[in-house]
């Protein structure tokens, strides 16, 4: 009887195992699903309802307003202008950012004396939050206290004074803040191709440029499809930046769709109905946006 009964009692204990061990696995991934829940889900949830309702600032939900918030949004008179400027700061800065990250991490990679002393002299600004970077520069480009202020009045010309300017004085901006964050990551896709593999290259007569591009480049998309969306999405996310350097100006020309979202519920309109639809829309691209590269990555590594 008792022969009979122990392969149940054993198969019981096995049962009694993985259920012990998929409640531990619950209790481990709760914490992040409550932060998931807490501080994603339910905002967006908000926001969709948001953009759905006539919602002002002050006032609370006043009922159901579709698809009013939408044309409404799409029709702002500054809606078309801060798409074509956040697209054009999107590309130029994700550009010189993925090709500048690359150049500095070949340049760390070699075994050189400086090696350490370049790596932590290009990681260094990317301890600093965007927000005082943002501020740091302000002061630096600033016409009056600047350290450039003398040179710019005898010159006649002001970093932020000129949408050009305000443009690409704040490209300078991310490039200092960011190129050592995105060169850490391109060095660790650089040092996760085989040796073996060069090696066989330089046997076989390969040049430095054909090496780079018949070899680097292509086992690197893995590491330059995750850099290309993150800087991507950081780009058309950019705020603090415009918001502490430009206000938008000047003349309005630098307003990004993120900052467009904010002055709509905050300043002018005080509507966050049309907020919300304009977030929606935002997040709408951002998806496809970040569908169509991860899609083009893999068909390239495909091919």
């Amino acid at each position: 009887m008792s022969t009979l009964s122990q392969p149940a009692a054993l198969r019981q204990r096995r049962r009694g195992r993985r259920a012990t061990g998929a409640l531990a696995g619950w209790l481990y991934a709760l914490p992040t699903a409550l932060f998931v829940l807490g501080l994603f889900l339910i905002p967006l949830a908000l926001v969709v309802q948001m953009s759905a309702s006539d919602w002002p600032l002050l006032g609370g939900n006043q009922g159901w307003n579709l698809p009013q918030n939408y044309s409404d949004a799409v029709s702002n008179r500054f809606f078309w202008d801060s798409v074509g400027f956040t697209l054009k700061y999107t590309v130029l800065t994700t550009v010189i950012l993925l090709a500048l990250s690359l150049g500095l991490a070949l340049l760390v990679q070699e075994s050189t004396r400086w090696k350490g002393l370049l790596r932590t002299s290009f990681l260094v600004p990317s301890a600093l939050g965007l927000a005082s970077a943002s501020l740091l520069f302000y002061v630096l480009y600033s016409p009056i206290a600047g350290p450039f202020a003398g040179l710019m009045k005898s010159w006649g010309f002001t970093f932020l004074g000129t949408p050009e300017g305000a443009l690409w004085s704040t490209i300078f901006l991310i490039v200092w803040r960011y190129a050592g964050f995105y060169m850490l990551l391109m060095l660790v896709g650089l040092q996760g191709i085989p040796d073996d593999v060069y090696e066989a290259a330089r046997i076989d007569g390969a040049s430095r440029w054909q090496t780079f591009r018949t070899i680097t480049l292509p086992l690197l998309r893995p590491t330059l499809a995750l850099t290309t969306v993150l800087c991507v999405t950081g780009s058309l996310l950019a705020f603090e930046q415009f918001y502490i350097l430009t206000k938008g100006g000047p003349d309005n020309s630098t307003i990004t769709i993120v900052q467009l979202i904010y002055n709509v519920a905050f300043q002018g309109q005080n509507d966050l109905g049309i907020a919300g639809a304009l977030s929606v829309i935002v997040l709408l691209a951002l998806i496809v946006i970040n569908v169509a590269q991860i899609r083009a990555f893999n068909r390239k590594a495909e091919d």
